[in-house]
């Protein structure tokens, strides 16, 4: 009988076995000896803390699937405090670290609201995170909080024992490092990052250097690939100590930790904002770190598609810079020759008048561009406006800028809507009754029926005869508007203040980012913001969109949004949709939101689109769009300002006019006639309807617009 098992067969399973039992033995040795001996080369001894590892923070995309900020690694430099103060000498480190940042022009953290130079005095641009953090500097050690700033520097370098043979300005320089590492202690915080961001050089030299107590983390950037969209992306930055200990700290964030503090950064921070990991570093005796080991790795933030087309955005902000350097260009000019007929005038011993006026330049405007549809914002221009890549490095000369280029007119800006408000005054009369379509007023140049006050209309001398509705819209025509909104025979105030509200004038669009909420003129609105009463003569000047009605550009153009798709207000909007981090998921959809479905059974709206129509073809804008390819309906607006003699423009429109797809509105700040903004609103809607690039997003290759 065959034997079941062949001495041959036996001979190779053991030698298989013999083979797998010496690697086992072999491995298990490497593990438990060879490993653990060299872990303990490193570890034993050392001092080991646990530090959070960043998580990148997700990325703003446009609608499109084109990268507008992302995340980049960097290095950071940091101190540990109490590793420094264990040291024999921590102001010569400190200084050591400052005099190496100086040489390879690196800019470190130092928030210390004193000037860097004697005779040293308290900053004047300080920010109230500064005033704050003082304030609890001084409250900590029981100091008076009236001390000079040299009372103060004297008493913090005895306090932090720096040696007489310093110079003031080298120890104002300690100082301020040795003050933002207090400060974080007092608020049981986390280390202090001394430089964010630095280069390969700097960060391979500290590392060389072993710095004691200063280690180099790397750290994810934020990095823009866009000059554009400034307002609409936002900035990040370091969070007030009363945002982290009312808000930040509940959520796991530090006091070190950037966070999203305006636009969208700020608006879609929790979909952004990843998880951080977590790691143990050891450091030996002298503070430098030895080793680390990872714990848990940080998972990245999801990535935010942005309704904003970038291409869309480039053609509003380009046309709006256009527009107004070339009119204040004219302007230059002009005043240069009313200075000089001036000049002659005066030489001459002449009393007589220049035939040339002083003409003011325009300071700054908005254009807002939005879908009819859904609310979604396709563009948000404010002028002037600013590099978002250097927003952080120039954030004092920004803020000093008398034209403000921080401050996001299209959202926080309120303005008169001149003429562009007569479609609010003629939808309340046609909805009371007041007048019909085929009703007919004679437009006597002035209106005279009160004997105090007697507006004109824009054309006196002149007059527009007898118009009816949709032609009074087409000829804005203010005697029109003066008569159907008069408070003895018209429509009052009260019913036009509650027809802007229906059309979201005078309330917050529901954008993310921060807007203003602006003001409907009514009696009310004079009676509690004024404590005055309303006057007949206030209707007037309301009916035609000046007095108390200030509203934001985001506001007028969904107004004018809410007419080009029949009555319907929806919420504005900057968010498309989140993605996961891999782009494999959908996190969240914005999908659109009413806020107002206007009642007009009657059909009025449709009154207001055929006048519109009619000022783009035949009215105050048809140099502009009478042959323009495409069918537009608009309306132009001037508005007075209080403050100067140059008036401020407003143009609105939406197109096509025969199928709305996206509505506008301009404003310029000392801009002159409404009509003369319509061409930076032409630029707009040519860059649209030409564009393919208004579809769904993609994960195509992202251009870098510049």
């Amino acid at each position: 009988m065959e034997k079941i098992i062949k001495p041959s067969r036996t001979a190779v399973l053991g030698l298989v076995l013999f083979i797998l039992t010496a690697i086992y033995f072999s491995v298990l040795y490497k593990f438990q000896i060879i490993d653990k001996r060299e872990n303990s080369s490193v570890t034993d001894g050392a001092k080991a803390v646990t530090v959070e590892i960043s998580a990148s923070r997700g990325a703003l995309l446009d609608r499109n699937g084109v990268l507008l900020v992302s995340d980049r690694a960097g290095y950071n430099v940091v101190i540990d405090r109490s590793k420094l103060l264990e040291q024999e000498d921590p102001n010569a480190v400190v200084a050591e670290l400052i005099n190496t940042a100086n040489q390879f022009n690196i800019t470190y953290t130092d928030t210390f609201p004193v000037t860097m130079s004697a005779p040293f005095a308290y900053t004047a641009l300080s920010t109230d995170t500064q005033d704050n953090r003082l304030a609890s500097y001084y409250e900590y050690f029981d100091l008076d909080s009236t001390m000079t700033a040299p009372e103060l520097i004297s008493w913090m370098r005895n306090h932090y024992e720096i040696d007489y043979t310093v110079t003031a300005e080298e120890a104002r320089r300690i100082i301020g490092v040795r003050y933002e590492l207090e400060i974080r202690a007092i608020v049981s915080t986390t280390d202090y990052v001394f430089a964010t961001d630095v280069g390969t050089e700097f960060a391979s030299y500290v590392k060389e250097r072993s710095f004691p107590a200063v280690s180099v983390e790397t750290t994810p950037v934020r990095e823009y690939h866009t000059t554009y969209a400034a307002h609409i992306l936002g900035n990040m930055g370091y969070m007030s100590g009363d945002d982290y200990q009312n808000i930040y700290k509940d959520l796991g964030y530090s006091l070190n930790d950037q966070i999203g503090l305006s636009g969208a950064e700020s608006a879609f921070e929790k979909y952004l904002r990843g998880v951080d990991g977590e790691k143990t570093v050891y450091r030996d005796e002298s503070g430098a770190v030895i080793g680390e080991t990872v714990n848990s790795s940080p998972t990245a933030g999801n990535n935010v598609y942005l309704t904003i087309d970038i291409m869309l955005q480039k053609a509003a902000e380009d046309a709006l810079a256009s527009a107004i350097t070339d009119m204040n260009t004219e302007r230059e000019k002009n005043n240069e020759l009313y200075a000089q007929e001036v000049l002659e005038l005066e030489t001459a011993g002449s009393t007589e008048e220049p035939t040339l006026n002083f003409q003011e330049l325009a300071e700054g405007g908005a254009v807002v561009v939005i879908d009819v549809n859904s609310g979604d914002v396709l563009a948000s221009a404010s002028y002037p406006t600013f590099d978002p890549s250097s927003y952080s490095q120039n954030y004092q000369q920004l803020s000093s800028d008398p034209l403000k280029p921080i401050w996001n007119r299209a959202t926080q800006g309120t303005y008169n809507p001149g003429s562009t408000f007569k479609l609010v005054t003629a939808f309340a009369a046609l909805k009371a009754g007041n007048i019909t379509t085929s009703t007919l007023i004679e437009d006597k140049g002035i209106y005279t029926k009160y004997e105090t006050f007697q507006p004109r209309c824009w054309i006196y001398p002149g007059n527009h005869g007898f118009l009816n509705v949709v032609g009074a819209i087409e000829n804005s025509c203010n005697y029109f508007f003066y008569s159907i909104a008069d408070e003895e025979d018209g429509v009052g105030i009260d019913a036009i203040a509650d027809a802007a509200a229906e059309f979201g004038l005078g309330a917050k669009t529901g954008i993310e980012i921060g807007e203003a909420t602006g003001n409907i003129a009514s009696s009310e609105y004079k009676r509690e913001e004024l404590g005055e009463g309303w006057w007949r003569a206030d209707t007037l000047i309301a009916a035609i969109g000046q007095s108390y009605n200030m509203f934001t550009p985001i506001q007028m153009a969904n107004y004018i949004a809410a007419i080009a798709n029949g009555g319907t207000v929806y919420s504005t909007t900057l968010l498309k949709y989140a993605v996961s981090s891999d782009y494999s998921k959908i996190v969240t959809e914005e999908s659109p939101k009413v806020l107002n479905t206007i009642e007009d059974e009657n059909g009025y709206i449709p009154v207001l689109q055929q006048g519109m129509r009619a000022v783009a073809e035949t009215g105050t804008a048809a140099s502009y769009f009478a042959n323009y390819e495409i069918p537009v309906a608009a309306k132009t607006g001037t508005t007075q300002s209080d403050t100067t003699s140059m008036n401020t423009g407003v143009f609105v429109c939406y197109a096509p006019a025969d199928d709305p797809e996206i509505a506008v509105a301009v404003v310029v700040e000392k801009g002159g006639s409404g009509a003369a903004l319509a061409t930076i609103a032409k630029d707009v809607l040519t860059e649209y309807f030409q564009s393919s690039s208004i579809s769904e997003p993609y994960y195509g290759d992202n251009s870098i617009i510049k």
